[in-house]
């Protein structure tokens, strides 16, 4: 009788556990999925996670910027990338009528934007506003570096980046200032000593850590997650421009000195050669940038750039570096498609080479490849008179660090 027993609540008990386990998958499913927007039936264009922490505060910000003008746009390489992969589908969605969230719910503690300052008429009145909405702000300064050739206005402060809390995600706001040059540049995001480190996890920010420069995007209005928002018109070339940004500054205090000992050149001629070999130097960048080839300052170029922060007017030519690695057949034709004509070709793919074209007002452009040995990296020179070759030999890893930084 007792074992009888046994066997019957053993069944009493296993039928109770499961009529409760399908109680909860019935709950689940009716109840607490649609309140939270995590599962509601496809057919009926569900707003399926448009509860979510982030995209919340993401529409709370963009409200705000927008009643006040404030005229920023997504900068977010994560979010760029999603936007370039679904672009026909964001650029055939109204205003509202997107049914799923697939941009702005991604789990992540931030999400950035960006503004140009300059394009900023109320600063101050904005912050209050922001605060007022629940978002918790924090602003971050620092020294102007375009004045740092003034000694009387080096100490000026310019706001650089912006973090904006609302629960548990966070606006990340970067500010772009105009450089000369036609470029935007943002600054490096060092904490001052009253900051709380806490605030945010700081070190997954994607912009700051150290100062970027980025080509002035164009922008278009789209809808992501039935939010309008500003994005770069093409967003892949700003996410491609995001790894290759670090920007380093001009050292003006060691230019100064310079020129205290050896007096600068400005004859009409030389401000003429330097306007043609910078408008020279622009117009490489644009083309190589196209190709896809990455390059850099060398030789007298990078001399005056590091030495005196500006162009050695008694040069008379503009010098590029390029890894032989990233040659590629159609950059002579590229060069001449732009309007430098090829001057001169010295050696071969496989062995020192280097071209010469031919820019406006008789200022030469020279890039020159660079090879890499087991121990040291190389390129060729050759005199143009005499056909006499040379062999410039540098060490191999203070090469390689010196580009990286």
């Amino acid at each position: 009788m007792s074992r009888i027993n046994k066997n019957v609540v053993l069944a009493l008990l296993t039928l109770t556990s499961s009529a409760f386990l399908l109680f909860q998958l019935y709950y689940y499913k009716h109840y607490l999925s649609t309140k939270n927007g995590a599962g509601l039936s496809k057919s009926k264009g569900s707003r399926i996670g448009f509860d979510s922490t982030q995209w919340r505060a993401v529409k709370k910000f963009i409200m705000l910027t927008s009643n006040q003008n404030v005229p920023v746009f997504l900068i977010d390489p994560l979010i760029l990338e999603l936007i370039n992969k679904n672009f026909e589908q964001v650029k055939n969605t109204s205003h509202g009528s997107t049914s799923q969230c697939k941009f702005f719910c991604v789990p992540r503690d931030f999400t950035a934007f960006a503004l140009q300052y300059h394009l900023w008429k109320n600063e101050e009145g904005w912050f209050r506003i922001a605060e007022n909405m629940g978002f918790q702000c924090l602003k971050i300064e620092s020294k102007d570096p375009r004045l740092d050739g003034i000694d009387s206005l080096s100490g000026t402060e310019i706001p650089l980046h912006y973090i904006c809390k609302l629960a548990t995600h966070a606006i990340h706001l970067v500010v772009f200032h105009e450089r000369s040059g036609n470029y935007l540049w943002h600054g490096h995001l060092r904490l001052k000593e009253h900051i709380d480190r806490k605030f945010v996890p700081f070190r997954k920010l994607q912009f700051g850590r150290y100062p970027g420069a980025f080509d002035r995007p164009e922008l278009q209005q789209v809808t992501v997650d039935g939010l309008e928002v500003l994005i770069p018109k093409d967003p892949m070339h700003f996410v491609e421009e995001v790894p290759h940004s670090r920007f380093i500054e001009c050292r003006y205090k060691e230019a100064r000195a310079f020129f205290q000992q050896y007096l600068d050149d400005n004859t009409v001629e030389a401000v003429a050669f330097r306007k043609s070999a910078k408008e020279l130097l622009q117009l490489a960048a644009k083309t190589l940038n196209k190709l896809g080839v990455p390059f850099w300052l060398s030789s007298g170029t990078c001399l005056g750039w590091y030495r005196q922060c500006n162009i050695i007017p008694y040069s008379k030519d503009v010098d590029l570096g390029i890894f032989i690695q990233d040659y590629k057949s159609d950059i002579i034709l590229a060069f001449q498609d732009a309007g430098l004509p090829l001057k001169h070709k010295f050696g071969k793919v496989e062995d020192s080479l280097e071209l010469s074209f031919q820019g406006k007002d008789d200022v030469k452009l020279d890039v020159f490849f660079f090879y890499e040995e087991t121990d040291h990296m190389w390129n060729g020179g050759t005199q143009a008179k005499t056909g006499k070759k040379f062999k410039y030999e540098s060490n191999k890893y203070l090469f390689i660090k010196v580009l990286q930084k």
